[in-house]
């Protein structure tokens, strides 16, 4: 079984900072390319951001600058650092495996920006 577990979603103001955690179980994490998408209000969802086996990340321009993924390998979750919190951030935000073994998904954890 797959299963990738969101935490860490919150109420935060504007400029504020928060830290969401995907952990990971029913994969070999550490060859997998994981990535965070989120769902806003009203909009499609979009890719936030990726990080590969080694370690490389790519960002939307929307978040570059503000949002760093990271990973843990030994923990077996990969981390999203969000920073200078804008209140378009909110969303309902979502852990995404590539595979192998197939496309899986988290059932996400809302973010949620006042101003």
């Amino acid at each position: 079984q797959v299963q990738l577990v969101e935490s860490g979603g919150d109420l935060v103001q504007a400029g504020g900072s928060l830290r969401l955690s995907c952990a990971a179980s029913g994969i070999i994490f550490r060859l997998n390319t994981m990535g965070w998408y989120r769902r806003a209000p009203g909009k499609q969802r979009e890719l936030v951001g990726t990080i590969t086996s080694d370690g490389s990340t790519n960002y939307a321009d929307s978040v570059k600058g503000r949002f760093t993924i990271s990973r843990d390998n030994a923990k077996n979750t990969v981390y999203l650092q969000m920073n200078s919190l804008k209140p378009e951030d909110t969303a309902v935000y979502y852990c995404h495996n590539f595979g192998p073994p197939f496309s899986s998904w988290g059932q996400g954890t809302q973010v949620t920006v006042s101003s």
